[in-house]
């Protein structure tokens, strides 16, 4: 009830009552008298009383010319009827359009594969004649993602994420409508300091890595998985659980084996520690390599393996900033690169043997103005390739040096032109080199 509306009832209340605790008393004029003023002074509130409601009823008055008019709600009942009440809902990503010219001088990079969209370290050609220029272009890193957050009574705080682009294959030709379909890039739900579901590898450090106009940037020279897993996060440290799958070169060489044999998870411990300056990371991963067939010459066999990393920021100035990433030991190449080498390799008795490995990267940023920046950046890798086992055919090394510059003409948008020289070599000697013309054209939303 409204306090103007509170307060006539009590002066209705008081005037009655008034009335009737003086019914007894009416034979004395000086009693009269008094209760007569007492009722007029309690009429003449009553009158202000109803003036004020009479105001309070009437139309406001009309709103000053160009006064834009009040926002009318969305609508009237939730669209989301299954969640908990409160929980804040928002959707965003970006359209992104990009070229690319690439020119190899160890053979072509095969029509209508990852290479020719991205770039892809371990598919560099090699051996074959030198070839033209390639030109590219394509809209499949478009980007979608929505995003849930709810904090309960208790405190409990819930979020969830589901991102994805048009990266998931081509459901039509570029003779006429380049079709994609969508794909799933990180699918994930959070309770308090647990998560749970699909999205970067713990043992990646995705905020050290350079600005780039490439979707990975240093490929050869960095950690790029995505992968499902439960991870906990307290203050600087975080511990996961991932998806394992181990990666063997055949006896000699050969096709690729991709097993799904794993037993166990992989491993990852991560702490972070954020200064002023910047960040530094450090990060341990342990893997089990499985390998398990059947029939004559069945292959069993494990093998635990370990790798170590450090990768971090350090802010310059506010326009100036280095950022670096150092990755080595057992077992990393599927984790580096896209999956520039196996992870271990079969001898001649069937058994695993691990393969060694060490990527890194550095690049410097510097923005000339608000709406103008620039990055270079240098990647590499090694592997240690026993030849015995592998052959010559596998890949030694892979290199990189990209040059790139950003410009902000309105928020929100972005042009960017990068220019990429990379090295490709095999344990045989032979290399092929990549030189491409990245330009990208980005909105976010």
């Amino acid at each position: 009830m409204a306090p103007s509306l509170m307060l006539r009832h009590s002066l209705l209340a008081l005037a009655v009552a008034a009335g009737l605790s003086a019914a007894p008393a009416f034979g004395q004029s000086a009693k009269e008298q008094e209760l007569e003023n007492r009722i007029a002074e309690l009429e003449k509130q009553l009158g202000a009383l109803m003036a004020e409601l009479k105001a309070e009823k009437a139309p406001p008055p009309p709103p000053p010319p160009g006064t834009p008019p009040p926002p009318l709600p969305v609508q009237a009942t939730t669209i989301t009827p299954n969640a908990n009440p409160g929980t804040r809902f928002f959707f965003s990503g970006f359209m992104r359009t990009e070229a690319l010219a690439t020119r190899t001088d160890g053979g072509e990079i095969p029509d209508s594969t990852a290479g020719r969209d991205l770039y892809v370290p371990g598919g560099i050609p090699v051996g074959a004649a030198d070839e033209g220029t390639d030109l590219n272009s394509h809209i499949k890193f478009s980007r979608y993602i929505f995003g849930v957050d709810h904090t309960t009574d208790t405190g409990d705080k819930l979020s969830a994420r589901l991102e994805g682009d048009v990266f998931g294959g081509a459901l039509g030709t570029q003779v006429a409508t380049n079709t994609y379909g969508l794909s799933v890039r990180h699918a994930w739900f959070s309770w308090n300091n647990w998560l749970f579901g699909q999205t970067w590898s713990n043992f990646m450090d995705a905020v050290a890595l350079p600005e780039a106009v490439d979707l990975v940037g240093p490929t050869e020279g960095t950690v790029f998985v995505r992968q499902p897993m439960i991870r906990y996060t307290s203050g600087p440290w975080s511990f996961s659980l991932e998806n394992p799958e181990t990666t063997i070169t055949p006896f000699r060489g050969g096709t690729r084996i991709q097993t799904d044999d794993n037993s166990l998870p992989d491993l990852t411990a991560r702490y972070r520690w954020t200064q002023p300056w910047g960040h530094l990371t450090a990060g341990v991963l342990v893997r089990q390599l499985a390998y398990q067939t059947t029939g004559a010459g069945a292959i069993d066999d494990t093998r635990i393996a370990l790798a170590g990393s450090v990768s971090g920021r350090y802010n310059f100035s506010p326009d100036t900033d280095v950022r670096f990433g150092l990755y080595t030991g057992q077992a990393i190449g599927r984790y580096i690169g896209l999956g520039i080498a196996s992870d271990a390799v079969l001898d001649a008795t069937g058994d695993l043997e691990a393969i060694d490995g060490t990527a890194g990267f550095v690049g410097l940023r510097h923005a000339f103005t608000p709406k103008t920046r620039f990055n270079v950046y240098y990647s590499s890798s090694r592997y240690d390739n026993d030849v015995a086992l592998t052959g010559t055919g596998v890949t030694e090394g892979v290199d990189s040096l990209s040059f790139n510059v950003f410009h902000t003409p309105s928020p929100k948008l972005d042009l960017g032109a990068e220019l990429r020289f990379a090295n490709r070599e095999l344990e045989s000697g032979a290399d092929g080199d990549l030189r491409r013309l990245h330009l990208v054209a980005r909105y976010s939303f």
